[in-house]
C-alpha cells in the first residue's frame, strides 16, 4: 500500500491553510506531516513500513517550525526504515515491485503515479521470470473502508470527546441566536466555543442557516442576518485529535414556535425519535432511514401537505420533495467517513468487506444487501423537512423553512448510544437556550 501525504493548500500566493493530514495516512501510521509517502508491505519479511520524509532544512524550519530527524521519526512512529523524499523516485519501484498488487488510488501524487507506472513494469517482468510480482493497482479503500467503519477504544474516545466539546458550544451559540443577530456571529461562537476547549476547529464548514437559507442543505455562506420570524438551523461539529462530531439543532428566533410550523418541527422530532429507536446491533442504516421516512410521510399527509395515505406517498415518494437527503452517514476522521453502505453477500451474515462474487465459490450469484450494524460503528442520525418558497401552496406557512435535528449514535453490544444527547432535542428544553447572551 503506498499513502501519500495530503499536500500543502494555499489560500493565496505563499499565506497556507492550516495543515489537515491525509485520513487514510493517519489513521495507519499516526504520522501528521506534509511532504511524506507511506508504504506498507504487508508480505515482506523486512521493512514493511517505510516512511519517505523531507530532509531537514534549517531555513525552511524558522518558517514553518522544527521536524523531527529520521531516527526520532522512526523511534516515535515504529517504521522499520525512513529515508528521505528524494530517495523515493529510486527506491520506490523495488518496494513496490514484488508484491502482488500495488493499493494505491491513481492521481493522488504526480510523483507516486510515476513510481507505481515503474514499479508495475518492473513487476510485470519480475512476475515472467519468477511467478510473482506486481501487477495490478487497487483502490486502498478495498482494504480501509471495512476496517474504519468500526471504531475502537481509541477512537472511540475521541469521537466521545468531540461530541462532548460540540455539544458545550452548542448551549453558547444558542444564547447568540436573535432575531437581528448575524448568521456569522453564531457561526464564531460555534468555532471558539470548539477551539476554547481543546478541539483543532470545525470538523466541516459551519453551517448557520436562517429563514429560506436552511433549504440549502449545504449552505455555509453565514452572511445574513436573522429574522425576527425565522427558523435557525444551526449544522456544526468539532474535530478532537482529528475525529468528527456532528450536530444539527433548528430554533425559532424569537423562541416561540406555533401554528403549522411548530407541527413541522415535532414531525421531525417524531421521524428523529424513531429513527435513533431504530439504531440496534443487528439492524441496518436502511432500516434507520425506513423509520424516519415513515415518520415524515405519516406527518406530511397529517399537516395536509400531501395527499393519501402514508403508504402511498412512501410507495410514489412523494416526501422526497420535502426530505431529499439519506438519515444517516458515517462519522469519524471525515464528517462523511469511509465505509460501505451496501454488500454484496451470499447465503449467511457477512460483516464489511467481507464476500464475493459468488458464495461460497459455487458461482451462485450474491445479493446486494445493506451492511448490519455492529458494536463500534459510529453514524449521525438527521432526519429534515425543508420546503423552499413556491414549494407548498398547499400549506403556504411552512414556505420559507428548514428544519433538521441531527444527533451522533455508537452501537454497542446491547444497544444504541446517543452520543450528543446532552443537548436537548424538544422545544421546550431547547427554546429556554436561545437568546439568552448578553
Amino acid at each position: 500500500m503506498l499513502l501519500p501525504a495530503s499536500a500543502l493548500r494555499y489560500k493565496s500566493g505563499d499565506s497556507e491553510y492550516r495543515y489537515r493530514p491525509d485520513s487514510e495516512m493517519l489513521y495507519l501510521t499516526g504520522w501528521e506531516e506534509w511532504g511524506s509517502i507511506a508504504v506498507l508491505r504487508g508480505h515482506a519479511a523486512k521493512d514493511r513500513f517505510v516512511l519517505f520524509v523531507p530532509a531537514r532544512d534549517a531555513e525552511r524550519e524558522r518558517w514553518t517550525g522544527p521536524r523531527l530527524d529520521p531516527g526520532e521519526v522512526k523511534a516515535r512512529f515504529g517504521a522499520d526504515a525512513v529515508f528521505p523524499m528524494k530517495d523515493f523516485r529510486e527506491r520506490g519501484p523495488a518496494l513496490l515491485a514484488d508484491g502482488d498488487r500495488i493499493h494505491y488510488r491513481l492521481g493522488a501524487s504526480a510523483m507516486c503515479d510515476e513510481v507505481v507506472r515503474e514499479a508495475l513494469r518492473a513487476g510485470r517482468a519480475r512476475r515472467a521470470r519468477k511467478g510473482a510480482g506486481a501487477h495490478m493497482v487497487v483502490d486502498p479503500g478495498a482494504v480501509l473502508d471495512a476496517m474504519r467503519v468500526r471504531k475502537d477504544a481509541a477512537e472511540i474516545a475521541r469521537l466521545r470527546e468531540a461530541a462532548r466539546i460540540s455539544v458545550a458550544a452548542f448551549r453558547e451559540a444558542l444564547a447568540r441566536v436573535r432575531p437581528g443577530a448575524g448568521e456569522w456571529e453564531v457561526e464564531a461562537a460555534l468555532e471558539a466555543g470548539f477551539r476554547s476547549r481543546g478541539a483543532g476547529g470545525p470538523a466541516f464548514a459551519t453551517i448557520v442557516a436562517a429563514g429560506a437559507n436552511a433549504c440549502t442543505l449545504h449552505y455555509s455562506a453565514n452572511r445574513a442576518r436573522i429574522g425576527g420570524g425565522d427558523l435557525v438551523l444551526m449544522d456544526a461539529g468539532a474535530e478532537f485529535d482529528y475525529y468528527a462530531a456532528d450536530i444539527t439543532r433548528t430554533v425559532p428566533a424569537s423562541g416561540r414556535l406555533e401554528g403549522a410550523r411548530r407541527e413541522a418541527y415535532e414531525v421531525v422530532r417524531g421521524a428523529h425519535r424513531a429513527a435513533v429507536a431504530a439504531c440496534r446491533p443487528g439492524g441496518t442504516l436502511e432500516d434507520v432511514h425506513e423509520a424516519a421516512s415513515r415518520a415524515i410521510a405519516v406527518g406530511l399527509v397529517g399537516m395536509g401537505v400531501v395527499e393519501g395515505t402514508a403508504d402511498e406517498v412512501l410507495e410514489g415518494g412523494a416526501h422526497r420533495a420535502f426530505f431529499p437527503h439519506k438519515t444517516s452517514h458515517w462519522l469519524g476522521l471525515d464528517t462523511h467517513d469511509a465505509g460501505p453502505y451496501r454488500q454484496a453477500h451470499g447465503a449467511g451474515r457477512a460483516g464489511p468487506g467481507v464476500g464475493g462474487p459468488s458464495a461460497g465459490g459455487t458461482g451462485v450469484p450474491v445479493a446486494d444487501v445493506p451492511i448490519e450494524l455492529e458494536p463500534g460503528m459510529v453514524f449521525t442520525v438527521e432526519p429534515g423537512l425543508y420546503f423552499p418558497p413556491g414549494s407548498c401552496d398547499r400549506v403556504p406557512e411552512l414556505e420559507g423553512i428548514g428544519i433538521r435535528i441531527e444527533d451522533d449514535v455508537l452501537i454497542g453490544e446491547d444497544g444504541a448510544e446517543v452520543l450528543t444527547g446532552e443537548l436537548p432535542v424538544a422545544l421546550e428544553e431547547l427554546a429556554p437556550l436561545v437568546g439568552t447572551a448578553s
